[in-house]
């Protein structure tokens, strides 16, 4: 058996499920060239049949990867994976995964079918798929929660009808490490032709569990690991990339395994993650987080200084993490600030370079030193984000010890500009309550973050704040020198992607 363990990265696909978290074809792509840099084996790139834009977004993942396998998810419906295939059959490696249910939970409630309807559904499904395509992965959702005999059946069944690689998900973060290992040791025991295929894992974090549980199904055999960059996806979240892999690499002494993950651009390819979605990194995040490599206790510090090994298991440069400082002012050509964007792991055309080096030169005006964060924020609000609905034009504040706070603002809204004043109790509600009237939001303010890009008080300020409206939930980011313009920016990116979820989940209904 090998010693290598496949990394099959679901960012764009079950990442992109976290609440608020969708993403552009721009966005997607760029994150998807990024996983390639990264050395991600086979990319999830979307569920085709979900709306135009997924299909849109995998179909163009496909055409642009040249070393990953590029996979479509699709349900156990023929009209699913022919969608699909249709969306990757341009990928170099083309893959489908097709899932159905096998736990008796989900049979009786969800689907309302019989174990034997599930067994006839998974082999015509994986059968199709297989006539269509060489590659093959079939899931059992919910198999942690499945009868394992019962299990071991589909598997089976799957297997016979050309499934070539065999996920056994934890769908929703239930099981625990011993458990799981024993799950994965009854099939390799019990499933004919299982040895012929790639065993992999899919693992939710409802628990705190999932990295635990990976790593647990690899010691007992699995190969192949299904994981999201940050963590992120469905409720808690995924596998944690980042924490899986240098897990199987600090403890290689323990586990023996390797994957082909490049591990310095591990840290890159987070920012980039968490710039894109809106999803902040929290400080104390295991291998990214701002404090995984900050020591403040005088023992650890006094350890440190006479050994780095006494308080750090990894060093920062494994991951590519540095205090690195983009030491450009307003001098600055476009040639220093071209290498800096490639370093950071975007490739913009020579127009989109041009573009982002203006926003660079106005920024530089403002502030004596640019950062690589300052970086992302640009070509994050100037290049990846497509043309929204809601647009910010002008905004100006009236605030003070002995002012009722006030904003104006003018909005361009589907092309037209509208322009509105209201009060608030402080300047940032007095700009949303503004905004709010402007488009007609009955959405919720859920959560509203601030924090300062390395520097001093010319700081570029970064918010990310969380609406809901209804049911549906979005994440909006925005960054700028002044705080209430962020802020602003930040609500307004945050509506339009409520207005797209809107619009997806009408799509989605029709289509499905």
């Amino acid at each position: 058996m090998t010693d290598t363990v496949l990394i099959f990265d679901t960012t764009l696909r079950d990442g992109e499920q976290s609440p608020g978290a969708s993403m552009n074809v721009r966005e997607k792509v760029t994150v998807a060239k990024q996983l390639e840099r990264l050395g991600v084996d086979i990319i999830e790139a979307g569920f085709p049949v979900a709306s135009p834009g997924d299909f849109e977004a995998v179909s163009e993942i496909a055409r642009v990867l040249k070393k990953p396998v590029v996979v479509a998810l699709a349900r156990a419906k023929i009209k699913d994976i022919d969608v699909a295939f249709d969306a990757i059959k341009s990928a170099k490696r083309p893959m489908i995964h097709t899932f159905v249910s096998t736990s008796d939970i989900h049979l009786k409630y969800q689907l309302k079918k019989s174990r034997e309807e599930v067994l006839k559904i998974a082999k015509a499904s994986v059968k199709r798929a297989k006539s269509l395509t060489e590659l093959v992965e079939f899931a059992a959702m919910d198999a942690t929660r499945s009868d394992l005999p019962y299990l071991a059946e589909v598997v089976a069944v799957a297997i016979a009808a050309g499934a070539t690689t065999i996920n056994i998900p934890d769908t929703v973060g239930y099981t625990v490490p011993d458990e799981y290992a024993a799950i994965m040791k009854y099939l390799l025991e019990n499933v004919p032709g299982i040895e012929n295929t790639t065993l992999s894992v899919h693992c939710h974090n409802d628990l705190g569990l999932a990295v635990a549980n990976s790593v647990a199904a690899v010691s007992s055999g699995a190969r192949q690991v299904e994981c999201t960059i940050n963590g992120i996806g469905e409720r808690a979240g995924n596998t944690s990339l980042e924490e899986f892999v240098m897990s199987l690499k600090v403890r290689k002494d323990r586990f023996g395994y390797n994957t082909n993950i490049k591990t310095e651009l591990i840290y890159p390819t987070s920012r980039m993650v968490s710039a894109i979605t809106g999803i902040t990194v929290q400080p104390n995040k295991a291998i990214v987080g701002a404090n995984a490599f900050s020591h403040e206790s005088g023992i650890h510090q006094d350890g440190l200084l006479k050994e780095k090994t006494t308080y750090e298991i990894m060093t920062p440069q494994s991951i590519g993490y540095s205090h690195t400082s983009l030491v450009l002012g307003k001098h600055s050509g476009r040639h220093a600030f071209k290498e800096r964007i490639l370093k950071l792991g975007y490739e913009l055309t020579d127009d989109q370079i041009e573009k982002a080096f203006k926003s660079f030169k106005k920024l530089a005006d403002k502030k004596k030193e640019i950062f690589d964060e300052d970086i992302e924020a640009i070509v994050a609000e100037d290049i990846l984000r497509i043309p929204e609905r809601y647009q910010l034009i002008f905004l100006a504040i009236s605030s003070g010890t002995d002012t009722i706070p006030t904003a104006t603002v003018t909005l361009s809204i589907d092309g037209s500009k509208v322009r509105k004043a209201d009060f608030g109790d402080g300047p940032v509600d007095a700009v949303y309550k503004t905004i709010k009237k402007m488009v007609g939001s009955k959405s919720r303010l859920l959560s509203y973050e601030v924090k300062a890009i390395p520097g001093g008080t010319d700081a570029l300020g970064e918010v990310t704040v969380r609406l809901q409206d209804g049911e549906f939930r979005s994440v909006g980011a925005g960054a700028h020198t002044d705080i209430i313009v962020a802020s602003a920016m930040a609500f307004i990116n945050a509506l339009n992607k409520l207005e797209g979820r809107k619009k997806k989940d009408v799509r989605e209904t029709q289509m499905v």
